[in-house]
């Protein structure tokens, strides 16, 4: 069979050409510039011819005996006409026509694969096996070194744990506020409860001095606060750790024994305690 370009020159092709030029069908070619056609329809034609011409290379090239320099040649094609076809698209979406760059179909289908970093130009068929190629598709699986304990433990130091927290000279104050308003909140809580609403085992006492005399009696160091109310000033003494223990005790043999005492001999205990002015 001859080759298209034998056919082209024969006797009965340029007898067909001379018929056609002299009763005017002669063959419209594509322009070059999708800006140069002003009609939709014919813009649509461009396109769609395009496509004809894609879907022929994409097939071509899926055969691997053509040849290294081939198969590069026909993968450059099918990028330059699929860049042509985006420009007949916006050509057309300029004209009035239908968009086919939102809903327009993948003409290559799915064989056509960019490389990672390289976007814009793609491999078909046996273009992505060829040599230089099949490396840039290859990607290197990189798994993440677990970190040892020292390793985890080299950068903490003493910031880590807080030990220098109180150097910057806020957080103090900013204790010493929240300190004083804990403070004036559990007197304000006595002061409208009274002790009897105290929390159980913790008992307040109350000294009081006449400020008219000019003096106060001397009270606890474990003083926390003073209210002055009509004259006089109330001092609030918090029990100290004597105190408390001492309570703790007291409440933990009444449980024992009323664990393990009879009914008897509690009460032959309580009658000995009030006998004895302990009660």
């Amino acid at each position: 069979m001859a080759r298209n370009e034998e056919k082209a020159q024969s006797t009965l092709a340029r007898f067909r050409a001379a018929k056609a030029v002299e009763e005017g069908r002669v063959p419209q070619e594509r322009p070059w510039d999708s800006s140069e056609c002003t009609n939709a329809k014919e813009a649509e034609k461009w396109r769609f011819q395009i496509i004809k011409q894609i879907a022929k290379k994409v097939t071509q090239i899926q055969n691997a005996g053509l040849g290294e320099f081939r198969i590069r040649d026909l993968n450059d094609e099918i990028n330059r006409l699929l860049r042509e076809k985006r420009h007949w698209e916006f050509r057309i979406k300029e004209l009035g026509g239908g968009d086919y760059t939102m809903s327009g179909i993948n003409v290559a289908g799915a064989d056509g694969q960019e490389v990672p970093g390289h976007r814009g130009y793609k491999y078909f068929g046996a273009a992505k096996d060829l040599p230089g190629v099949r490396e840039l598709f290859e990607t290197e699986i990189v798994t993440a070194k677990k970190k040892t304990r020292g390793e985890l433990s080299h950068h903490i130091d003493a910031d880590y744990f807080g030990y220098r927290d109180e150097d910057d000279g806020v957080i103090l104050d900013l204790e010493k506020q929240a300190e004083e308003e804990a403070q004036q909140e559990a007197h304000r809580y006595w002061v409208e409860h009274g002790e009897s609403k105290a929390p159980v085992g913790v008992s307040f006492q109350v000294e009081t001095a006449t400020l008219a005399g000019g003096g106060t009696d001397e009270v606890s160091p474990m003083e926390v606060e003073s209210k002055e109310t009509g004259g006089q000033q109330q001092q609030i003494i918090i029990p100290s750790q004597d105190e408390i223990a001492a309570l703790l005790l007291q409440r933990q043999k009444k449980l024992l024994l009323e664990k393990y005492a009879s009914e008897s001999l509690q009460a032959d205990q309580q009658e000995t305690k009030q006998m004895s002015g302990r009660a």
